[in-house]
């Protein structure tokens, strides 16, 4: 690849992220304000509107992959970002500030997670995630939702005020959607671009370089949870989008194509497996994550990192 060409998908993956960024930022909020219009409750806004727009950049990046038949994308999209948000997102706000914990959010929750985490090993074991194991997913995901609203548990209070819901809200929710949808495709293109000119699998480029331009919304939703320390908002967010992304995200791409898993692959799953178990067996340990706790898990996947460029998949 030359210098030219490197610059320029550098360059679109820069524009891809800041899409991503501010597309699902409008999005969210947009959203919230007129779902508070049309009389939706705290609990229906937390788990449709703002997990859908936090999840929406892998929403994006994967079923354009899928749609283009780039199975790694697709499935190592989630994956990676899963990972990330485990390995540096939660253990990055731990470091500035311990994060209190609950039993809803380590038994219900994180469990759930680990048992999904493991599904999809399962899943993927003869080398293909097909429809049926992504109906399997979107169903778990409406049982999931469902038990909330069934048990009508409210989201954290976030000590937002809340704000009226104006013609602006319309616009700005249309430009978050292009702006999702127009980064997703960017960065699908530039990184396999990225991929196929330096020897580099696109697996490997999915888990990592991908992963972590889709997990930006995350991440700032998180931190600025962590400085304010709404405790609740930083680790729910991040184990809810895990949550979506592996049974909403990964569960619709399986139904519009079956998506072949490479055995290579199953270095990284096995990888998003501990770490799930990792962060819920930290979460439940004097029901806190510690900034201890949140060096290790950052430092892990710092080495996770390194380990899959030297491999290059």
């Amino acid at each position: 690849m030359s210098a030219y060409d490197l610059l320029l998908n550098a360059s679109m993956i820069l524009a891809a992220i800041v899409l991503l960024w501010k597309g699902s930022q409008w999005l969210v909020e947009a959203a919230s304000r007129i779902a508070r219009v049309l009389g939706m409750s705290d609990l229906a806004i937390g788990l449709t509107v703002v997990s859908l727009g936090t999840s929406a950049p892998e929403f994006a990046v994967t079923i354009n992959a899928a749609l283009q038949g780039r199975a790694d994308i697709s499935v190592g999209n989630v994956v990676g970002s899963n990972i990330f948000n485990m390995g540096f997102i939660l253990g990055g706000c731990a470091v500035v500030r311990a994060i209190q914990t609950t039993p809803k959010m380590v038994w219900r929750d994180g469990l759930l997670l680990v048992i999904v985490s493991l599904l999809l090993i399962a899943f993927s074991y003869d080398g293909v995630f097909s429809r049926t194991d992504g109906a399997i997913f979107l169903t778990i995901l409406v049982g999931y939702i469902a038990w909330l609203f069934w048990k009508r548990e409210s989201p954290p209070e976030d000590g937002v005020a809340e704000e009226e819901a104006t013609w602006k809200d319309a616009p700005f929710l249309l430009a978050g959607i292009a702006g999702v949808v127009g980064g997703g495709h960017l960065l699908v293109h530039a990184a396999s671009e990225i991929a196929r000119g330096y020897g580099v699998s696109e697996w490997v480029i999915a888990v990592t370089i991908v992963a972590a331009g889709t997990s930006l919304p995350e991440l700032a939703t998180s931190l600025t949870a962590a400085l304010k320390g709404h405790h609740g908002i930083s680790a729910g967010n991040l184990i809810g989008s895990d949550i979506f992304n592996l049974l909403g995200v990964l569960g619709v791409a399986g139904l519009i194509r079956p998506l072949e898993v490479h055995e290579s692959a199953f270095g990284s799953l096995i990888v998003l497996v501990i770490m799930v178990t990792v962060v819920t067996v930290f979460l439940r340990t004097g029901w806190q994550l510690s900034r201890r706790e949140g060096v290790i898990l950052v430092g892990a996947n710092l080495i996770r990192w390194v380990m899959d460029f030297m491999g290059k998949g």
